[in-house]
């Protein structure tokens, strides 16, 4: 965790809090020769060395350029760790104070681009470090209530499922997510696909060993409880399906069960998602379509300048905006109007407003509302929220998971048991969850149903007017205004 009071600091970098892996960096691929000489010699102070991590594998893209018509632009990332130089004692590796070090001894553009590597969560990191105490919010009540938000729960859905067409006229949009994979249900059985790679090589987690759909419980796998995002993409999933039952769901596995992942695994996996994307609308058959591509994860940046401008995240994000898909991103659920990343990377709402392209479609934040559409406490707020949707005590599909926690009371009656609420039986496969994770993927699944009005018959027509009539879809959802 980065705390400003006790941080290394240089002249002109001013830190705000975050939460990093102590131990690693990330650079640039194209920038590695330059790099990592001014990074090994500041290494060698504290006793320390650079080495690359033979565990990831450097990758590289080109894309579409967001900021040059007609442009491309080369990403990739290689990922280093911070080691004790053989015969040394030395405090452990630190990556911010080795960036400090740089920065002091070779100037700050001798790093630019060079990054710490974030840990990105779908929840809040209140509960893990002192730099984030539990907010009041989500203290018990003395009722057990916790201001109203009560932690994802078991519900009975007696309605009949979204209507799904088996054939339609036209082209079905495709809203992708990435997140912890999607679970077994008669809702999303033959609607979602897993099975998406790039030239063969899957993208994300696929080990069945550690997949939080299935397997409930691994951390802690001896206390009982269900863990934190267990279950979290395939209630993502029912959300889009409610919001457009024709569409066809992507889901791709980047979260385990616990939460907590690094930002390099993520812009790995995002890389492959942008590629597949290129190739479709470079009309290549070995490609993929993604009009919606839903995030329900995010960061805090320790200079929010840094984030907006050497950001390989926000360049990848918008180079899929320019190639027709729009991107969704949940606000967070800090309770803060401090800038989340991805979500803060879209135009924000000032005076005069931040400037949108015609031919690149915005980054979309989306904040909370209850059920009587107030805004949630829990919801992250800012003038880089540009959308707002139903997040606290929403309804969607969950897997059949029973955890460890009983009923508070079991009697049998003339043969029939009597108990009351099991609070982490799922069997019934909906449940009832808080957070503007679920406020994105209702947007993302809004945004699809309309595009589906204008969908075309052909995907060379798709190509030509993709932007086009996403810009038109995003009208009705935010209140960025087109160019």
């Amino acid at each position: 965790m980065l705390d400003p009071g006790t941080a290394m600091r240089v002249k002109g970098v001013t830190p705000r809090p975050t939460a990093y892996v102590g131990h690693r960096l990330l650079v640039p691929t194209l920038r590695v020769a330059d790099v990592v000489p001014v990074l090994a010699e500041a290494a060698k102070f504290k006793g320390w060395e650079l080495v690359q991590d033979e565990t990831f594998a450097p990758w590289q893209v080109t894309l579409p350029d967001p900021d040059k018509l007609e442009g491309r632009i080369t990403l990739g990332q290689t990922r280093f760790v911070i080691d004790i130089l053989p015969g040394q004692a030395s405090s452990a590796p630190d990556a911010w104070v080795l960036l400090q070090l740089a920065r002091a001894n070779s100037g700050l553009d001798s790093v630019a681009g060079v990054g710490l590597d974030h840990i990105v969560t779908t929840e809040p990191l209140w509960q893990t470090h002192p730099l984030w105490q539990t907010h009041p919010l989500w203290q018990t009540h003395p009722l057990w209530q916790t201001h109203g938000y009560a932690d994802r729960a078991p519900v009975a859905y007696v309605g009949p499922a979204p209507l799904r067409h088996a054939k339609i006229s036209r082209l079905r949009p495709v809203v992708a997510i990435m997140d912890s994979g999607c679970g077994s249900h008669p809702w999303l059985d033959g609607v979602v696909r897993e099975d998406v790679t790039l030239d063969g090589q899957p993208i994300g987690y696929t080990d069945p060993a550690t997949d939080p759909e299935t397997r409930p419980d691994q951390d802690g796998p001896l206390d009982g409880a269900i863990d934190a995002n267990s279950g979290h993409g395939t209630f993502i999933a029912g959300l889009i399906h409610q919001a457009c039952p024709d569409a066809d769901i992507l889901s791709w596995r980047i979260v385990n069960s616990a939460g907590p992942i690094a930002e390099s695994d993520v812009l790995a996996s995002l890389a492959k998602v942008a590629e597949l994307v290129r190739r479709y609308t470079e009309g290549r058959t070995d490609g993929q379509r993604i009009d919606v591509l839903s995030l329900s994860l995010g960061f805090f940046h320790e200079t929010a300048e840094d984030a907006v401008v050497e950001s390989q995240l926000r360049t990848m994000l918008r180079a899929l905006s320019t190639m027709g898909t729009c991107v969704v991103c949940a606000a967070g659920n800090e309770s803060t109007a401090r800038p989340r990343f991805p979500a803060a990377f879209g135009p924000w709402r000032t005076v005069p407003p931040t400037p949108s392209s015609p031919t690149e479609l915005p980054i979309v934040a989306v904040g909370a509302l209850n059920p009587n559409r107030t805004e949630a406490l829990f919801s992250n707020t800012g003038p880089w929220v540009r959308a707002w949707a139903p997040g606290a005590a929403v309804m969607s599909t969950m897997p059949c998971f029973q955890g460890g926690l009983l009923p508070m009371a079991r009697v049998t009656y003339e043969g029939r048991t009597r108990e009351g609420l099991d609070p982490d039986d799922f069997r019934a496969q909906f449940a009832l969850w808080n957070g503007t994770s679920f406020s994105a993927p209702l947007v993302a699944g809004r945004i699809a149903a309309n595009l589906l009005v204008d969908m075309p018959l052909t995907e060379d027509e798709h190509r030509a007017t993709a932007v086009s009539r996403g810009w038109k879809a995003l009208a009705q959802h935010t209140d960025i205004v087109q160019p």
